[in-house]
C-alpha cells in the first residue's frame, strides 16, 4: 500500500489493536449512571462479621459448625442472592478496592478492608451500586490499569464505568477520596454473557457470549471493533495469550478451540479438543471445554473438559509452518463425568530455571485438586476436598508455592501445592463459595502462617456476602 492510497477497514482495526494506549481525559462532573446517586441508601451493607470469631451455627442436616475466621465481611447482595462474580483493583491494596456480581442482576464496587486495617477501608468507602442489568450479573472484572471497571449479565448487556477525579473535588491523586467518584461510559449489546476479559495493555473489552459469538469493544467509546464467530455453543472461556497479547483465545462447549486474530477477525488455528474427528454426535456435557489456562510464556495451552479430561497443547510459531498446536500430554486425573472447573499455571521458581518449574493446577466438581507436572505430565501433589471445588486463587510471589481453593463444603483452604500440605482452612460463609482471589496484603502486616508475605482471600457466596481473610 502506498502512503497516498486509504487503508482499509481491517488495516486500520489493526492499527488500533497493535496500539492500544489509554488516554486521560480531564472530567468535568460525575455522571451518575442513569440518574441513580452515586451511593444506594436504600441497600443495607450490613457488617456480617466480627473480628472476634463467632461461631457461625449450622441448620439441621448441614455440616457441623466451625469457627468464623474472617476478618470482616460484607452483605452486598440481597438476601437470597448469590455473588457470582468478583474481582480485585490491579493495584490491591492500593486501593483496595473490588468488584462484585450478583442474582440480583446487581454489581457493587466496594472495599473490603476492616476499619481495623487502615484509614481506607469498609468504612470510608461505602459501596456504590452499578446498576442496569435485568438478569443476573455473571461476570465482573477491572482493566488492566483499573481505571475502567465492566460487569456482564445474562441480559446481553456489557455495562462500563469509569474512575472519574471531578476538578470540584481538591483529593490527592491515590486517596480514598479520589476513588469514590466513578462515571457511567456505555452500555453494549452482545448475546448472554459467560466472562469478560480485558486486553493487558489498554481499554479493549472483549466478551464470550451464549450463543457462540466473541465481541471487543473500544472503549470509552464502546464502539465495536469486531464480532469473531466460529464457535457454534456457548464460550465458556477466553484469555490474551501472553507474552505480547495480540492474539486472543477462546474456548467453547462445542469443543473446539481457537487462536483468533482480533485485528484481522480470523482464526489463525482452530482444533477439536475433546470429541473425536468425523464423531457426529456432539455431546457438551462430555466433549465441551469448561475451563482454559495459558502457561506464563504462552507455550502450553490447558483446556479442562466437561467429562473430566484436561489436555496439554504446545503452541508452535514459525514464519514457514506458521501456528501448530499439537496435544503434549492426555491427564485423566479427574473423575469421569465430573467437570474441570478451574485451571492455574504456575511457575514454581517465579521464572528462574528456564520456566522448568511449571505446573498446571486443576480443579474439579470431584472435589479434587490436582497438581500436574506439565513436563512428564505426571501427578505431582493430590489435594482432596469433601465437596465440588468452584474456583482457584494463585498467591503472588513470594508465595507463588501457594494456592487457595474455593469449595461448596463454605470452606476456601490454603494449600503448599510442592507437598500438597494444606495450610490453612478459613470458615465464614454460609453457603457453597463461588469465588475468590488473593492479593497482597498491607505493608507491615504479618502472616500468621509464617509465609514470607502477609496476604489477604477475598471470596463471594451463594449467601450473598463478600468475606475477607488475613493469611
Amino acid at each position: 500500500m502506498s502512503a497516498h492510497e486509504p487503508k482499509s477497514e481491517t488495516d486500520k482495526l489493526a492499527d488500533e489493536f497493535e496500539d492500544v494506549v489509554l488516554v486521560e481525559e480531564d472530567v468535568e462532573e460525575v455522571i451518575d449512571d442513569d440518574g441513580d446517586v452515586p451511593h444506594d441508601d436504600d441497600h443495607d451493607h450490613d457488617e456480617v462479621k466480627d473480628p472476634n470469631g463467632p461461631v457461625i451455627e449450622a441448620e439441621e442436616g448441614e455440616p457441623e459448625a466451625k469457627p468464623d475466621t474472617a476478618i470482616s465481611g460484607t452483605f452486598l447482595h440481597s438476601p437470597g442472592s448469590a455473588m457470582f462474580a468478583l474481582a480485585l483493583h490491579p493495584s490491591f491494596p492500593n486501593p483496595p478496592l473490588a468488584v462484585s456480581g450478583g442474582q440480583d442482576d446487581m454489581g457493587y464496587l466496594f472495599c473490603p478492608l476492616h476499619p481495623t486495617l487502615g484509614s481506607f477501608n469498609r468504612d470510608s468507602f461505602p459501596a456504590i451500586p452499578l446498576r442496569g442489568h435485568e438478569d443476573s450479573v455473571v461476570a465482573a472484572a477491572f482493566s488492566s490499569d483499573g481505571e475502567y471497571v465492566a460487569t456482564g449479565g445474562l441480559d446481553g448487556r456489557v455495562r462500563v464505568w469509569r474512575h472519574a477525579q471531578p476538578k470540584r473535588v481538591q483529593a490527592a491523586e491515590g486517596s480514598a477520596d479520589s476513588w469514590k467518584y466513578w462515571e457511567f461510559v456505555t452500555s453494549v449489546d452482545a448475546g448472554e454473557v459467560s466472562w469478560l476479559k480485558w486486553h493487558p495493555k489498554g481499554p479493549v473489552l472483549s466478551a464470550g457470549c451464549e450463543d457462540g459469538s466473541v465481541w471487543l469493544w473500544s472503549m470509552p467509546t464502546g464502539r465495536t471493533m469486531t464480532v469473531l464467530s466460529s464457535h457454534t455453543m456457548e464460550v465458556t472461556a477466553g484469555v490474551f495469550p501472553p507474552p505480547a497479547g495480540k492474539q486472543l483465545l477462546t474456548a467453547s462447549l462445542d469443543s473446539s478451540l481457537v487462536l483468533w486474530n482480533p485485528s484481522a477477525g480470523e482464526p489463525e488455528f482452530k482444533m477439536t479438543v475433546f470429541q473425536s474427528p468425523g464423531a457426529r454426535i456432539l455431546n457438551p456435557s462430555v466433549h465441551g471445554i469448561t475451563s482454559l489456562a495459558v502457561s506464563p510464556n504462552g507455550a502450553l495451552i490447558a483446556a479442562g473438559g466437561a467429562g473430566g479430561r484436561i489436555r496439554l497443547i504446545a503452541i508452535a510459531r514459525g514464519e514457514v509452518i506458521g501456528i501448530k498446536a499439537e496435544v503434549v500430554h492426555n491427564l485423566e486425573v479427574h473423575g469421569r463425568g465430573e467437570s474441570v472447573e478451574a485451571l492455574a499455571f504456575v511457575d514454581l521458581h517465579n521464572g528462574s530455571f528456564g520456566g522448568r518449574g511449571v505446573v498446571l493446577v486443576s480443579a474439579g466438581t470431584d472435589g479434587r485438586v490436582i497438581v500436574s507436572d506439565t513436563t512428564t505430565g505426571r501427578t505431582r501433589a493430590a489435594m482432596p476436598h469433601p465437596e465440588a471445588v468452584t474456583a482457584i486463587a494463585c498467591h503472588p510471589a513470594p508465595c507463588q508455592y501457594v494456592v487457595t481453593t474455593a469449595c461448596a463444603d463454605r470452606t476456601l483452604r490454603t494449600w503448599d501445592i510442592r507437598t500438597g500440605q494444606l495450610l490453612a482452612e478459613h470458615h465464614g460463609h454460609a453457603g457453597p463459595i463461588n469465588c475468590v482471589s488473593v492479593s497482597p496484603a498491607l505493608d507491615g502486616d504479618e502472616s500468621p502462617l509464617g509465609l514470607p508475605q502477609a496476604q489477604f482471600i477475598v471470596s463471594g457466596g451463594d449467601e450473598g456476602a463478600s468475606l475477607l481473610f488475613r493469611i
